[in-house]
């Protein structure tokens, strides 16, 4: 009698699908998205004073982590064997059994049923020609088909497709709010980019050791001696590209003197730091679980961004 009156606290089967669903779309990774938000901030105008401006941005950035989500779905079902190879990758829901391949088809074609016309609803609002859908398209065929099935195998323009999906997130921020975005932001980005897909490339390669290319192919087209010279030549690119940055884009305060040059210590040493977990504790595979769980790393992104903050309320 007593067991009769138990509650059964087993999850229904239906609940346990959207689980591992909602972990193969892998939403700790939305905080890549973040660089959608660049534009709003490093405009001529204070947009980001304005609400509705405010609003499109984070509409975007809302598109973009669907977009993501529905671009892991159909990566992992194309990787399902390759996973089952990767110490890690082998947990992922896919791999280990507990969601199906159908499952994950249909609900990346339901995120992109979603994606699409939400675009070209967000174009609307802010002109129908501001270009947000056109951008949202290329990112989803670059990195959910070419990436995918073609370009991960090509030696080197794997890493720049991984940089070009950062790229895209930036400038589809500039196209939603119908403004040109810097050059000198563009390059920062895509060298920034540059740098997380040789570390993650690294970590890979560290991690697999031997079983490297069961898993990935492309990697025994990689040596960690020649990434790690790569990751220098782009680390110091990215500095002096941030650096340049800071003193002549025009769309930065420069009186009474260039003040987003104070910022450039928060950069070097974020990067360095990146490094060092690179290095030390063979980070670098998911540059989002670094940011969460060093706090050095994240506290250094923090005081940048709110310096960045004050420095343009106040002298913009």
């Amino acid at each position: 009698m007593a067991r009769s009156l138990e509650l059964d606290t087993t999850p229904s089967r239906g609940g346990a699908i959207f689980v591992e669903l909602l972990r193969t779309m892998r939403p700790r990774q939305w905080i890549k998205n973040i660089f959608v938000f660049a534009a709003l901030f490093f405009s001529e105008q204070r947009l980001w004073t304005q609400l509705n401006q405010v609003l499109l941005v984070v509409g975007t950035f809302a598109l973009f982590c669907l977009a993501a989500s529905a671009i892991y779905l159909i990566n992992d079902v194309a990787d399902i064997e390759k996973d089952r190879a990767h110490p890690r990758k082998r947990m992922r829901p896919l791999a280990a059994g507990r969601l199906s391949p159908t499952v994950a088809i249909v609900a990346a074609i339901v995120l992109l049923a979603i994606i699409l016309p939400s675009a070209y609803l967000l174009d609307s609002l802010n002109g129908p020609d501001s270009g947000l859908l056109i951008v949202l398209l290329a990112y989803v065929l670059i990195q959910g088909v070419f990436y995918t099935y073609l370009l991960k195998n090509i030696v080197i323009i794997d890493i720049f497709t991984i940089a070009a999906g950062f790229v895209l997130r930036a400038v589809a921020g500039a196209v939603v709010l119908d403004i040109e975005i810097t050059p000198w932001l563009l390059i920062c980005m895509g060298l920034l980019a540059l740098f997380l897909g040789l570390g993650k490339r690294r970590a890979e390669l560290v991690l697999l050791e031997d079983g490297a290319t069961d898993h990935r192919r492309i990697l025994e087209q990689y040596s960690v001696p020649m990434l790690d010279q790569m990751i220098s030549m782009v680390t110091a690119s990215t500095i002096i590209a941030y650096t340049l940055f800071t003193y002549t884009a025009m769309t930065l305060p420069h009186q009474p003197y260039p003040v987003m040059m104070v910022t450039i210590p928060c950069v070097v040493y974020a990067i360095f730091r990146y490094v060092y977990l690179i290095h030390h504790h063979q980070g670098g595979g998911s540059p989002e679980e670094l940011v969460l769980k060093d706090p050095p790393l994240a506290l250094s992104i923090v005081v940048w961004g709110l310096t960045v903050l004050v420095l343009l309320a106040v002298y913009r």
